[in-house]
C-alpha cells in the first residue's frame, strides 16, 4: 500500500475522482483560495468548471459556502470553507501506560482530546478495547457523529507493518505481534484505520509544526528509544520493513553487560532511556495513585539538583548525544528533535546532546543543523496522526469516499 493510500473498509468500487475536483478541494484545504474566482484563478480551470466542482462538493456537504460580507458593488461575495458536516478524524498515541487520544476536524484542528490510563502489557483486545471505547465518548462529549469518521490512526511504540496494519516482533508488548489493528479498528469506528509507529508520527507532527525546511529527525525518549525520519518531501521513511528507527538497540560503546528488553545486551535504550534512568535512581515508574510518578518525581529531583538524579541524566544525555552524532552523519537533517518523557528535562538535556553532536560530528552535518526539543510536547505524535489521517482523507480514493457518502 502507498503513503496516502489508507484501507478500504469495503470493496465496493469508488467513483472516478477528476484532477479538476481534487486541486478545487486542495486549494481550500490549504486556504489558498476561499471563492470560486480565486479557485479558477489558481487552478486554470473555467469558471464554468469550477462552479460545477465546487457544486458538487458542496451537496456532499463536503464545502460550505457562506455569505462574507458587503462588497464594493454591494453584492456579497461568497466565501467556501470545509463543512462542519465533512466529518472528523479520530487518534491515539498508545504508550507504556496511557494512552493519549483526540478528535480533529478535516482542517486538522485538535476538537477535543484527553488522557486514558492503560497499560499496554495488559494486551491488544484489552487497550484497543478501551480506547475505542473512549474514543467514542470524546467524539459524543465533542458534539460529533461517531458515524462521521472519516479516518482512524494509531501510534504505537514498535515496528509496524504497514501493509497488513500490525505491529511486528515488538518488545515488551506480549500478545501484539501480528495482532490485526488496523482491522480491529475498521470495524468498530467503521472507517478506514492506519497504524504507525510512534516515533514516526511524533517526527510528522514536528515536521508540519516547524514547516520544516529540509529533513527533520526525531528521537523519542520514554519507556525505550526509537527515532522518526520525515524527509524534505514531507514524507515518513519507514524502511523495507517498517524496522527504519528502531535505534534503541544499538549498541552503546559503555554498555557492558546491561541486560536490554530485547535479549541483547548493552543496548543504548538499556542505558538511557526514561525508563533506564528511573531504574538506575530506584524511582518507580508508576504508582496506583499516580500512573505518572516516575516522570513527576525525576522532574522534581532534578529542579532540586538531587547529584545522583543531574548524574544519571548527564549520563544518559551524553548517551543520547552519541546516538544522535551516528543518527546526524548518515541522514545529515536540517532539525533534530528530542521527544518524550525525558525532554521535559529540557536544558540538561539538550545541552549534554548538543555537547557530543557538536564534538563527534563534522561542520559539513551540523553547520545548519538546529537540535531542539519537541514543540508540541506531549502532543506530538496526536498532531502527526492527524496530518496521516487528513492526508489520507484527501487523497484521491479518501475523496471519492465522502463522495458516495
Amino acid at each position: 500500500m502507498r503513503e496516502g493510500d489508507g484501507h478500504s473498509v469495503d470493496s465496493a468500487p469508488l467513483p472516478a475522482v477528476s484532477v479538476g475536483l481534487r486541486r478545487v478541494l486542495d486549494l481550500v484545504v490549504a486556504g489558498e483560495a476561499t471563492n470560486r474566482a480565486e479557485i479558477a484563478r489558481r487552478s486554470g480551470q473555467a469558471r464554468s468548471t469550477v462552479g460545477q466542482q465546487v457544486d458538487q462538493l458542496v451537496g456532499h456537504d463536503i464545502l460550505q459556502e457562506l455569505e462574507a460580507g458587503e462588497s464594493v458593488r454591494g453584492r456579497p461575495p461568497r466565501q467556501l470553507i470545509l463543512s462542519p458536516r465533512a466529518g472528523t478524524v479520530a487518534v491515539a498515541d498508545v504508550d507504556t501506560l496511557q494512552t493519549r487520544i483526540a478528535v480533529a476536524d478535516l482542517g486538522g484542528r485538535l476538537v477535543a482530546r484527553d488522557t486514558v490510563f492503560t497499560r499496554l502489557d495488559a494486551g491488544p483486545e484489552a487497550v484497543l478495547e478501551t480506547v475505542s471505547d473512549q474514543l467514542l465518548a470524546l467524539l459524543t462529549r465533542a458534539g460529533h457523529d461517531p458515524r462521521r469518521v472519516r479516518q482512524v490512526v494509531m501510534a504505537l511504540p514498535a515496528p509496524v507493518d504497514q501493509r497488513r496494519g500490525c505491529p511486528v516482533r515488538p518488545n515488551g508488548m506480549p500478545g501484539w505481534d501480528g495482532f490485526p489493528v488496523a482491522e480491529r479498528l475498521r470495524g468498530r469506528f467503521r472507517a478506514p484505520a492506519r497504524v504507525d509507529n510512534d516515533a514516526n508520527l511524533m517526527a510528522l507532527g514536528e515536521a508540519r509544526h516547524a514547516e520544516a525546511d529540509g529533513p527533520l529527525l526525531c528521537i523519542k525518549i520514554a519507556a525505550g528509544i526509537g527515532a522518526g525520519l520525515v524527509t524534505g518531501s514531507g514524507r515518513i521513511y519507514r524502511g523495507a520493513d517498517g524496522a527504519a528507527g528502531d535505534v534503541g538497540h544499538i549498541q552503546s560503546r559503555g554498555g557492558n553487560d546491561v541486560l536490554c528488553s530485547c535479549g541483547n545486551v548493552g543496548c543504548v535504550g538499556a542505558l538511557a532511556s526514561h525508563r533506564a534512568v528511573l531504574r538506575t535512581l530506584g524511582i518507580p515508574e508508576a504508582t496506583e495513585a499516580d500512573p505518572q510518578y516516575g516522570v513527576h518525581e525525576l522532574r522534581e529531583r532534578v529542579a532540586n539538583n538531587d547529584p545522583p538524579a543531574v548524574r544519571a541524566l548527564r549520563q544518559a544525555a551524553a548517551e543520547i548525544g552519541e546516538l544522535a552524532a551516528m543518527l546526524v552523519y548518515m541522514f545529515n537533517p536540517r532539525t533534530l528533535v528530542l521527544g518524550g518523557p525525558l525532554s521535559e528535562l529540557r536544558d540538561e538535556l539538550l545541552s549534554g546532546v548538543r555537547a557530543v553532536v557538536y564534538q563527534r560530528a563534522l561542520p559539513l552535518a551540523t553547520r545548519k543543523l538546529t537540535i531542539t526539543t519537541a514543540q508540541l510536547g506531549a502532543a506530538s505524535a496526536l498532531h502527526g496522526a492527524v496530518a496521516l489521517a487528513t492526508r489520507d482523507v484527501f487523497s484521491e480514493r479518501g475523496i471519492a469516499r465522502l463522495l458516495v457518502d
